[in-house]
Order: structure tokens, then sequence, then C-alpha cells
């Protein structure tokens, strides 16, 4: 899954979250070099990309990428979920997206000094240009696709991705309904593992 996916299964706590975030600027056992709760979220986030890669929604849908994407498949449905989460109305209604978004930028902000350098630079662009709340837009999506293909070292365009995201869009839709709760509840027992907290 992808930023705000993260951001959310961290349960509003601040450690997890920072680790959560930061967890694939964090090569291996170089996670030991920062402060515990940061090492759980590292951990805790590690935990959900093997769920959701081998969850049998995502790797349904990932079949519509894969001819053109091969092993990008899996990312791109992590940007693909981000933005069905952001407007998923059972978790995020109305207008609370953009206050949750807020809380994570200044949860981040204020544990910065811990967290990568190349986290903090990437940071910069999330909260300048709000790809959180953001990702709720399809505009939004198309950019982050573009992103995701110009980091690919053999990759060339996204517009075939960003094609096949509105031609089957009811279709993985459902997949990542099929799949949020599974994710959730699975991040849940994970968190209350790592915590020792249970989450209300």
């Amino acid at each position: 899954m992808n930023f705000l996916a993260h951001a959310y299964l961290s349960f509003g706590h601040d450690e997890i979250l920072a680790g959560n975030m930061v967890s694939d600027f964090v090569k291996g056992r170089s996670k030991l070099e920062y402060p515990e709760g940061i090492q759980k979220g590292i951990t805790l986030h590690r935990s959900i990309d093997a769920f959701t890669d081998n969850h049998a929604a995502t790797r349904k849908a990932m079949q519509l990428f894969r001819p053109w994407y091969r092993l990008y498949s899996g990312a791109i449905m992590d940007v693909l979920y981000d933005h069905f989460l952001a407007r998923d109305e059972k978790i995020f209604p109305g207008d609370s997206l953009s206050g949750f978004t807020e809380d994570v930028y200044r949860s981040l902000e204020q544990q910065a000094h811990l967290l990568p350098g190349r986290f903090r630079h990437m940071f910069f662009y999330m909260k300048t240009e709000n790809w959180l709340l953001h990702y709720k837009e399809r505009a939004g999506i198309e950019k982050s696709l573009r992103g995701l293909i110009r980091r690919a070292s053999y990759l060339t365009e996204s517009d075939t991705a960003f094609r096949i995201f509105g031609e089957h869009y009811d279709f993985l839709q459902q997949c990542y309904v099929e799949f949020m709760a599974d994710v959730k509840e699975y991040a849940k027992q994970q968190f209350e593992l790592l915590t020792n907290k249970p989450i209300s």
C-alpha cells in the first residue's frame, strides 16, 4: 500500500506513523539505528506490504497491469488503493480526509529530525503539494503514476496504467473493497502485537 494507507494503518500512533511512512527509505537492519517506536513502525510497514502483495484481491487486480508493467504491477496497485481509500466514505466521511492529512503532516514534522534525509526531502513536496489529499482525485493518481514510472529502472510511460485504471475502475474498486477489511484487521493485530496496546 502507498503513503495514505500506511498512515491510516498507523492507528494514530506517532512513532508507528513515522516508521510506517519511512520504511521504504530504510534498508534491512539499518532500521536498528532508529528509536524503538519507529522500528516497530518499519516492521509494521513491511508486514503490511507482504500481506498486500499476497492477498487474492491484489493479485487479481495486478493481472490487468502485468503485461505492460511486470514487477511494478504491485506498486501501481499500491497507488490505486490509496485513491479508493481516500474516496471511502466509511473511513473518511465528508471533509475528514483533509483533517487527517494535516494531522499526519504535523506528526511527521515534529519527528523530522529522526527521519532519513531522503524521506525529509520527499516529505517537503508531499506536504507542499498535499499528496495525501490529492490521491482522492484522478488527476492526483495520474501524477503519482507518472512519478512511480519515472523512478522505475526500465519503464518509460504511465499512460497505459492510467488508461487501464479508468477502463476498469469499478473492478479495481471492488478489489479494494475485498481487500481493505482484511488488511485493516491484519494491521490491527500486528499493531497490537508490536505495541501491546489494544485498538478500540
